[in-house]
């Protein structure tokens, strides 16, 4: 029979650590279980590192010893998703920032007949200056990545005459 996985020995700021992070509200679902598992053995030497799994809710047998064998080789840091590879981004740092230049300058400034950017302005706006394509749904993603907020723009100030024929006289023209 193979040995049983053991937790390493772990120090008493190690252990407050690893317990705040377990009962942690503010942190990432996926780093709170994992740290999950290492208190379950804190608290019980005497159960498996299976065991400990699925006290903290994993279903799948491998993933208790998994993370108490990635936490004794690596410490608490070792409980954090490791970076994937993933797919490598469309548009580099230089297109992105030609975005955000545009998008800080005033329309009318450009010479557009409008005073107001919305996704779809950009869009266009962007395409015919750098001749490149990008979904509003990146564009969104960059301006709001960049702290910058969209503001609604007011339907009925415009053509302000349809919707009120006194409208030049009460505002004096």
């Amino acid at each position: 029979m193979p040995n049983r996985l053991q937790l390493r020995p772990v120090s008493a700021s190690e252990e407050t650590q690893i317990r705040y992070l377990a009962a942690s509200r503010a942190k990432p679902a996926r780093l709170v279980q994992r740290a999950q598992v290492i208190v379950a053995m804190l608290d019980d030497r005497s159960i498996s590192a299976k065991e400990a799994g699925f006290r903290a809710g994993y279903r799948s047998a491998p993933s208790g010893p998994k993370w108490i064998r990635r936490f004794n080789e690596g410490g608490i840091g070792a409980l954090d998703d490791r970076p994937r590879s993933g797919r490598p981004p469309i548009h580099g740092e230089e297109v992105r920032s030609k975005l955000l230049d545009l998008v800080l300058q005033k329309p009318r400034s450009l010479g557009f007949p409008f005073a107001l950017w919305t996704l779809e302005r950009l869009q266009e706006a962007f395409f015919e200056r750098e001749e490149v394509h990008l979904a509003t749904s990146t564009i969104w993603e960059w301006v709001e990545a960049e702290g910058l907020k969209w503001r609604r723009q007011e339907s009925w100030f415009h053509e302000a005459e349809t919707h009120d024929e006194q409208f030049a006289e009460k505002r004096g023209l």
